[in-house]
């Protein structure tokens, strides 16, 4: 029995021994890209550090148990600018930058914006399992683009191989990968008698397996505890019995689903969130209340995030938008951004249709778009714009591009016979 007991002993040690041996000498807990990919990768990382704010005041962090993925709500150009530099606000507050570590490109493109051992400020106020302030422990990707809008395959590759390469240096594992619309909350509302989840949508549309990411979290825990209240739409999108994370929604239109609460979450009433109304009619979220009042903002409203320009800059005549002053594509667009029926007026004088473009980020300002339309159908001595249109030659959604670049709607153009060689009409794509 002694010789029996001596020998189940000496095994045990010995299995104790190669697990001991295999923990130290495992790098990290990640594998899921080679080491070729890695370095690679690491090495096309574009040095922003020395554009971040020198106002930012750095800490070191004393611990990392998190890596959280934000979508900026911006195109590349602001989302830049404000992580590194900070954000201004109309009512005159402003912050120092350091607002994440890392942004990704819609190409890929990956900036690495402040040392990963500093605290950046980017997920606000947070809790999750219990903890709170989470930036205080915790690495932040920014991937441009916005929640309503899907997240690219270069981004997913990219985000994948920093993700992989951020496990290993901190040795965490898959759970420890969270959006920050899982982990923000908000206080108590006329909504909500509670704190509770909902507070951001950010990232809501990312999809874990694409990056690369195997299972997470089946549940909130902060919810299951009674700490928060849960938020329908990201309960159902995170742990539904058949979760839909990463699933596009109806972008950024108002909808009887689809709601400002949705598309916004806390910045709903926010100066910084524009609603445009089907009739083009403009307001901030701030004068929502006193000027429409929120039961009353018509289905198929536009809902624009983010905007520092003034309602005036932001008016349009007709059905051209621009890309400028922090209209994207994806804010303007929404979903259709890269269809066929989009079509992109570029500076240069190029036009293209969404299909045709990849590079997003590079789309320069001032280029123009029009959304649910089809052509061009050039006017031409046998082909005018009467047999062009039809009947509708002359109506203000038949658009017609002029040399060397003026776009005008149909009521307005005063003599038909007088249209110059290379004109292009463009017709809604219902017609």
């Amino acid at each position: 029995m002694t010789t029996f007991l001596f020998g189940c002993h000496k095994r045990i040690m010995l299995a104790a021994a190669v697990c001991t041996a295999l923990f130290f000498i495992t790098p990290s807990l990640s594998n899921a890209f080679s080491r070729t990919e890695r370095d690679r990768f690491q090495r096309s990382i574009v040095d922003y550090r020395p554009r971040l704010n020198p106002g930012f005041n750095k800490v070191k962090r004393k611990s990392t148990r998190y890596i959280i993925v934000h979508t900026s709500e911006l195109g590349l150009e602001y989302t830049l600018r404000v992580v590194s530099k900070g954000k201004h606000f109309r009512n005159g507050r402003r912050t120092f930058g350091g607002h994440t570590h890392y942004v990704i490109a819609r190409n890929g493109r990956t900036y690495r914006i402040m040392d990963k051992q500093w605290v950046a400020d980017h997920a606000g106020r947070s809790m999750w399992n219990g903890q709170t302030d989470l930036s205080r422990m915790s690495i932040g990707i920014e991937l441009v683009g916005y929640h309503y809008a899907p997240i690219t395959d270069r981004q997913y590759r990219s985000v994948g191989l920093l993700i992989d390469i951020l496990k290993g240096v901190y040795r965490l594992d898959d759970r420890a990968v969270l959006t920050h619309s899982q982990i923000a909350y908000g206080r108590p509302n006329r909504w909500h008698k509670r704190d509770h989840r909902g507070r951001k949508r950010c990232a809501k549309n990312f999809i874990r397996a694409r990056a690369g990411l195997g299972p997470t979290w089946s549940h909130d825990p902060d919810v299951r505890a009674g700490r928060l209240m849960a938020d329908a739409q990201l309960a159902k999108v995170f742990y539904g019995r058949r979760a839909k994370v990463g699933e596009v929604d109806e972008g950024n239109l108002i909808s009887r689903e689809n709601t400002a609460w949705l598309i916004a979450g806390e910045d709903f009433d926010s100066r910084s969130t524009v609603y445009r109304f089907p009739d083009g009619r403009l307001y901030s979220g701030d004068q929502i209340t006193a000027g429409v009042g929120w039961n009353r903002i018509p289905a198929k409203t536009v809902v624009l995030l983010n905007q520092t320009a003034s309602l005036d800059g932001l008016r349009s005549a007709g059905p051209v938008k621009t890309i400028a002053d922090g209209n994207t594509a994806w804010s303007l667009a929404g979903r259709s951004y890269n269809h066929r029926t989009t079509i992109y007026f570029l500076p240069s004088g190029r036009i293209k249709n969404g299909s045709m473009i990849s590079d997003w980020d590079d789309l320069p300002a001032k280029t123009r778009l029009i959304i649910g339309y089809q052509g061009p159908f050039p006017v031409r001595k046998d082909r005018s714009a009467y047999r062009i249109a039809g009947t509708g030659y002359k109506d203000r959604k038949t658009l017609y591009f002029l040399p060397p670049g003026q776009i005008l709607s149909g009521n307005k153009i005063k003599d038909f016979s007088r249209l110059q060689a290379g004109t292009l009409v463009f017709l809604p794509a219902a017609l």
